[in-house]
């Protein structure tokens, strides 16, 4: 049993107490810590969990901590766990800047310890079944639309919402960023609230993602264009579309979709797929695997190094938007 104390028992901070308490086979929980009294009160009387006042005195007590602060709290909280060998969860961003993240690397290097980042959808069940299919994809189209929200608007939607894609897309193209390009406006905060990127890796793979935290409509969709197959990832509703093609071999069936490619080209039958997904709680199966990772001392699903390659693009993305902010000024 892996005794775990959470830090935030904010909105997110409050699913994770609630189910690590489900995980009642894998976790035991001692407690959290949340400077907030209000926070504090409503965590206490939903979950009947103990509330600590110090930060240091909870942690004494765990074996790994479950930091769900705002993001600007992750490195303070994360680098005392892991100077004191506690395994460490930490939600996405990993860090509110890229020197921070690399501080803890070299922690981590010294401790013996997991550190597991919590980009939550690596386990979305569409995008698990997916990855099945997911293999050498040469342009992907992401599309993460969020109506509007004030939790959150304290950071660029580069790091609220198109962090989750960005990982997503360097967890199935296995190449070196070589450009980066982006552009984006702010609306109703103070940074960028709707933003479009485009990746291009040195295999030739190509990624535009469009992000926005002011639609009227809530969309997380990915598309990923490979030889001979497209795989459409609906994060939202958690379906899966996949439509292939193979060389047609004989006669096709009357009712078989064919592409004819021209003269001395084979022709191509089209399969079109909507598979099943399992009912599955992307957040708890984060934490459950986080426990296995301990349990069974294999490396973490979603790594510190993932968490950290993630957020240098999502900075790149922010220093292009930046330069380009400031050259529209100029020009006007």
């Amino acid at each position: 049993m892996i005794k775990i104390g959470v830090f935030g028992a904010g909105h997110l901070g409050k699913i994770h107490i609630k189910l690590i308490q489900e995980l009642k086979d894998t976790f035991e929980l001692v407690g959290f810590y949340d400077p907030s009294d209000e926070n504090a009160k409503l965590a206490i009387e939903q979950y009947g969990v103990e509330r600590y006042s110090n930060l240091e005195d909870l942690m004494e007590k765990v074996d790994a901590v479950d930091i769900v602060t705002p993001t600007l709290s992750h490195f303070d909280v994360a680098s005392k766990a892991i100077k004191s060998s506690k395994h460490v969860f930490i939600e996405k961003p990993v860090t509110e800047t890229l020197d921070e993240a690399k501080i803890l690397l070299n922690l981590c290097e010294e401790a013996d310890v997991k550190v597991q980042v919590g980009h939550v959808e690596r386990f979305n069940p569409a995008f698990l079944k997916a990855s099945e299919t997911i293999q050498n994809p040469m342009f992907i189209e992401t599309h993460r639309l969020a109506q509007f929200n004030p939790r959150g608007c304290d950071v660029p939607v580069v790091l609220d919402l198109m962090i989750h894609d960005i990982d997503i897309i360097l967890s199935v193209v296995k190449s070196n960023i070589r450009r980066i390009s982006a552009s984006g406006v702010a609306i109703v905060s103070d940074t960028p609230d709707i933003c479009n990127a485009r990746i291009e890796f040195d295999n030739g793979c190509v990624a535009n993602l469009t992000s926005s935290r002011i639609s009227l409509k809530n969309m997380r969709k990915s598309r990923f264009f490979q030889k001979d197959a497209y795989i459409s990832v609906d994060f939202l509703t958690k379906e899966l579309e996949v439509v292939k093609m193979k060389d047609l071999e004989g006669e096709p069936d009357p009712f078989d979709m064919v592409l004819e490619l021209g003269e001395g080209k084979p022709s191509k039958l089209i399969m079109f797929d909507k598979p099943e997904i399992d009912e599955l709680n992307a957040i708890k199966e984060e934490l459950r695997t986080f426990a296995e990772s301990i349990a069974t001392n294999s490396p973490t699903r979603v790594s510190l190094h993932d968490g950290y390659s993630a957020l240098k693009v999502a900075t790149d993305i922010l220093e292009k938007l930046q330069v380009n902010i400031s050259l529209a000024q100029s020009i006007s």
